[in-house]
């Protein structure tokens, strides 16, 4: 359902948009004041103080209302979400509605012939109206009391192996399914939904916990009775092909679903621990990567870096931090943004994370002799233009990638460290020459995520003195007077998690200058490595997480918590 001509007429009148703009908004597909606003032309609050306005109606926030469930089932939840309307109370013949276009009089009249009440209209914003959608229509905690009650009639679920590929948002209709089946497609289906990165499944005393890593965060979702765990193992195990009968050794195997249309990959490891095995799913959703480097969020000094270390003929580029920091995101954006058909791009990646087109992907595969150092040699014989190699992770694989970038090959590699200065380091641990280091190494970059703060409830605080902000990290000349400082709502909105919603990369990128290259070959401690590249414009992690939240991107006590002090 698109929106009405009055809110084109009242947007075009207001000097809100032009009439260009909304036709190309329109050719975009889909709902065009949506359209707008994801583009930045319009803000949420300058349609809503339009429109209510016009209307003589009152806007809502729909995270602060439970719909009455009387109301509820006065409209089907199918003819909800197809008219975009959200009963919410129901007072004797009176039924008051959450709509996104107040002016839609013709639909109002045929609500109001098929409910037999009278209809009144409050404004809510298109995103914030489908998240109430979901939430209220949501029947999720009933699928699982349901499920539960069959577990404990009975505790031996057997389980029949499905299709490889299985469209889990399908699934769970027939009578007939094992719980533990229809349970693990329901605990994929709410994961895809929360935008989840991992799936723990965890086996406690009495029961099993079932968390989800939402923004870098766990979050405990549901705890089914001890007694499912057998079966939920078991069914996970038959997805990823994996032994079924053998409990006492970790297995890891992978498997796919289909979600809106698309394929997801999701990568299984499980681990004998005391009361049964764990299991852990990792999500990898190529739908919801941002591969273009200028969509990533990047400080501009430290995306000129990126863009000038894949742009050299030859050399090597490391990206470094810790597991589930975005590393492996960036690497594949900087494939993306150097792959042609002029030039032979190759992987080595343990495992295979997103598949790309025109991209030459290995699967590293130690059990049948494939190892990281094996396969960059075989590549190198290849004729590779641009190697991307998963990890660093040994002397032989170390000595290989930089023998590879000293011989006309551009490499792509992560290392697992704290910050740039300390990759330098790490790599000299390892035993590679320093002076092969400082011939190979053009730039470093260390990675971390924060979590973004919602702009629907987030809270302006009063700004901490120079001092202060000086002490956590920012300079003085950093500090701006449009600078506003932000904090969470713990309670959040229907848009967020607790005043949350995504992430964005804080990025600190160490050129390779030629006084860095003499300190290197000097043997230069980390601090003296890291000082000198402060004195030539290197961002710190600190620095560049606090700068996003003087820009209200997240808060000061994300910061503080994702990096350590300079």
């Amino acid at each position: 359902m698109l929106p009405s001509n009055k809110v084109r007429r009242l947007l075009l009148k207001g000097d809100l948009i032009s009439e260009a703009q909304w036709e190309h908004a329109q050719g975009e597909g889909g709902d065009a004041v949506q359209t707008l606003i994801e583009q930045g032309v319009l803000s949420e609050e300058s349609i809503a103080e339009t429109v209510c306005s016009a209307a003589g109606i009152a806007p809502i926030n729909l995270g602060q209302i439970v719909p009455d469930p009387e109301a509820l089932a006065s409209i089907s939840e199918s003819e909800c979400k197809r008219l975009r309307v959200l009963p919410l109370t129901k007072n004797a013949d009176v039924l008051t509605l959450a709509v996104t276009d107040p002016f839609d009089v013709l639909l109002f009249d045929d609500i109001r012939r098929e409910t037999g009440c009278y209809v009144r209209t409050v404004y809510a914003n298109s995103p914030a109206l489908a998240s109430a959608l979901d939430v209220a229509f949501d029947h999720g905690a009933e699928q699982v009391a349901d499920m539960m009650a069959e577990v404990s009639v009975s505790e031996d679920v057997h389980i029949e192996e499905q299709d490889e590929t299985q469209d889990i948002a399908q699934e769970g209709g027939e009578e007939s399914e094992a719980p533990a089946v229809k349970l693990v497609n329901l605990i994929l289906l709410r994961a895809l939904k929360a935008k989840a990165s991992d799936i723990h499944i965890e086996p406690g005393e009495r029961s099993v916990g079932v968390r989800y890593r939402i923004d870098g965060r766990m979050r405990a979702i549901m705890s089914p009775p001890k007694a499912i765990l057998p079966s939920l193992t078991s069914r996970l195990k038959i997805l990823a092909k994996l032994d079924i009968a053998e409990r006492q050794v970790p297995q890891d195997g992978k498997f796919q679903i289909r979600y809106e249309g698309r394929s997801i990959d999701c990568r299984l490891s499980v681990l004998p621990v005391v009361g049964g095995e764990k299991c852990v799913i990792r999500i990898l959703d190529a739908g919801s990567m941002a591969m273009a480097l200028e969509s990533m969020g990047y400080e501009p000094k430290c995306l000129e870096d990126i863009r000038e270390a894949i742009e050299s003929p030859y050399g090597m580029l490391l990206v470094t931090g810790p597991t589930g920091s975005g590393k492996s995101t960036t690497l594949y954006s900087c494939v993306q943004a150097v792959a042609s058909e002029e030039i032979n791009v190759t992987t080595v990646e343990d495992p295979v994370e997103y598949q790309m087109d025109g991209i030459n992907q290995v699967p590293v595969n130690p059990k049948r002799g494939l190892t990281f150092a094996g396969a960059l040699r075989s590549i190198l014989r290849q004729d590779p233009d641009v190697v991307l190699l998963g990890e660093i992770r040994d002397k032989e694989t170390a000595d290989i990638a930089v023998k590879a970038a000293l011989t006309g090959h551009l490499v792509l590699s992560t290392l697992h460290t704290n910050d740039a200065p300390g990759t330098i380091s790490r790599l000299a641990d390892m035993g590679v020459d320093p002076f092969m280091v400082s011939s190979s190494v053009l730039c470093v970059c260390a990675q971390r995520l924060g979590r973004r703060l919602c702009s629907h409830c987030r809270q302006p605080i009063d700004r901490p003195s120079p001092e202060k902000l000086v002490e956590w990290g920012l300079q003085r000349s950093d500090l701006l007077d449009e600078h506003t400082f932000y904090e969470a709502d713990p309670a959040g909105c229907r848009q967020c998690n607790q005043g949350y919603l995504g992430r964005f990369p804080i990025f600190e990128t160490m050129k390779i200058s030629p006084e860095i290259k003499r300190l290197i070959i000097e043997g230069a401690s980390k601090a003296d490595l890291k000082s000198r590249a402060i004195d030539e414009g290197m961002l710190t992690l600190r620095r560049v997480g606090m700068l996003n939240a003087a820009r209200g991107v997240t808060t000061i006590e994300e910061i503080l918590r994702v990096t350590l002090g300079d």
